[in-house]
């Protein structure tokens, strides 16, 4: 039934989707959702018209052990993706990227996560994985953007680098980063550009912060500062005097930094040998800020100076916002990326909706069916049809009921009609739900009430 609702009516402008694990809890939700309640194991939302959805791919520090293991053993699309990534990648790794990834705790793989070398791979696998599950769903994003690493995850779904040129170029990145002396350091500072910039030239006439740099601009008042340990502690030191909010990154490396610097020649050759295609969505680049052009894009120049240049993440999300985005919906291991998009989104922008795929601590296929059900609450679309489950369940046919008898949106009981009547029995019709991880359990409601109703267009699964 969920099926044939989700795909032969109507989607209305007021939506839930019910996330259910079983016919009871599919019972008690829609049981909630009747009586205007808002069950937590439901999602509802009125549909934004004319909005515009963004893809966000995580940056370095949301890598976690055990991350995409569980998606890998739902969903056959994902596991497919991340095999074929990891296939390549593994090729330019000692370990195979799988054996770190899903790693025992506190055993030696498991260390080798925190490794750039690995832990770049790692995202840009799950990432690329990620979006293929969205993709397989009909679920396509009308911009993407990157935060550091996750760039590169972008213009491979972005159709700029094919995969094995994507997956040499990740590779070679963090293992040249991981070359690099680990005697950096990276703090986060709660202040504006403006004012760091404004310190670091006043630190520059007495050299009290020569060797430090702006490292990324993830919001109004979060900037990272990158380089040298002496130079960024002083730095922080002078911002904590002041009242301000500081944080030293656990890091190896000062990324984005001068320190960066000698790895630079090497990987400009390696991005030199390989082959850059125009790109078939568009790209918001978070080394300008702005929306980048196949000009910008299909040099290796674009990929070397991304590795030194600071990463102005808030300069992306303020452009996405103004090029019509209402839905930021994040792919990665954790959550890095969410809260740094709200606090950069304009005041009063109420109607923006911004979601993970993936939380750390949560279980993943969970968390991934509510941000699915929370794009298609929120106005995004999907192929409901399209879902790997979709064609194995009959279609059944659902009663439509008369319009005059929506208004308390349940169809009520006819004591005649329901009387035994003589004559042969009729089996009903077979109808079987998806299973709990398919994207078809959805429900959508009736824009002329807040309850649930069997009518055209209103699925009641």
């Amino acid at each position: 039934m969920a099926h044939s609702l989700a795909t032969t009516r109507a989607a209305l402008d007021h939506r839930a989707v019910v996330l259910a694990s079983g016919h009871e809890d599919a019972v008690r939700a829609l049981t909630a959702l009747a009586a205007g309640e808002r069950p937590v194991d439901a999602v509802r939302g009125v549909a934004r018209t004319g909005g515009r959805t963004a893809f966000l791919f995580t940056g370095q520090g949301a890598q976690r052990i055990g991350m995409g293991r569980e998606l890998h053993a739902a969903f056959p699309v994902f596991a497919a993706a991340l095999d074929s990534v990891c296939a390549v990648l593994d090729k330019e790794l000692e370990h195979p990227l799988r054996t770190v990834m899903w790693a025992g705790a506190e055993s030696p793989e498991a260390a080798l996560l925190d490794r750039t070398e690995y832990t770049q791979c790692a995202l840009f696998a799950v990432e690329v994985a990620l979006f293929r599950l969205l993709e397989s769903w009909g679920v396509r994003p009308d911009f993407v953007a990157g935060h550091s690493i996750g760039e590169l995850a972008a213009a491979h779904v972005a159709g700029i680098l094919e995969l094995d040129d994507a997956a040499a170029l990740v590779a070679a990145r963090g293992r040249l980063m991981q070359a690099l002396p680990e005697d950096g350091a990276m703090v986060a500072v709660a202040a504006s550009e403006e004012e760091v910039r404004a310190a670091l030239a006043d630190g520059g006439h007495d050299g009290g912060h020569d060797g430090a740099a702006i490292a990324a601009v993830n919001g109004p008042a979060s900037v990272v500062v990158s380089g040298t340990e002496e130079a960024v502690l002083s730095l922080a030191a002078r911002f904590t005097g002041q009242g301000r909010k500081t944080q030293r990154l656990r890091v190896s490396h000062a990324f984005h930094s001068p320190l960066m610097e000698p790895m630079l020649a090497e990987f400009a050759q390696i991005a030199g040998r390989l082959t850059y295609h125009r790109p078939v969505l568009p790209f918001v680049s978070t080394v300008t800020g702005r929306e980048a052009s196949e000009r910008d894009l299909c040099t290796p120049g674009y990929w070397v100076g991304q590795v030194r240049e600071a990463v102005r993440f808030a300069d992306g999300v303020r452009t996405l916002e103004h090029a019509g985005v209402t839905r930021f919906v994040e792919l990665g291991p954790d959550a890095v990326l969410t809260g740094m998009t709200r606090t950069c989104l304009e005041d009063g922008a109420e109607d923006l909706w911004v979601t993970p795929l993936m939380r750390r601590g949560r279980g993943e296929a969970a968390t991934l069916l509510r941000a699915v059900a929370e794009i298609h609450t929120s106005g995004g679309r999907l192929d409901w049809g399209g879902s790997s489950t979709a064609a194995e369940h009959a279609p059944c046919t659902c009663r439509r009921t008369p319009s005059s008898a929506r208004s308390t949106g349940w169809t009520r009981a006819d004591p005649e009609r329901e009387r035994p009547r003589p004559g042969p029995t009729r089996s009903p019709t077979p109808c079987s739900a998806p299973p709990w991880n398919s994207p078809t359990r959805a429900a959508r409601s009736s824009p002329a009430c807040s309850r649930w109703t069997a009518s055209p267009g209103s699925p009641t699964t």
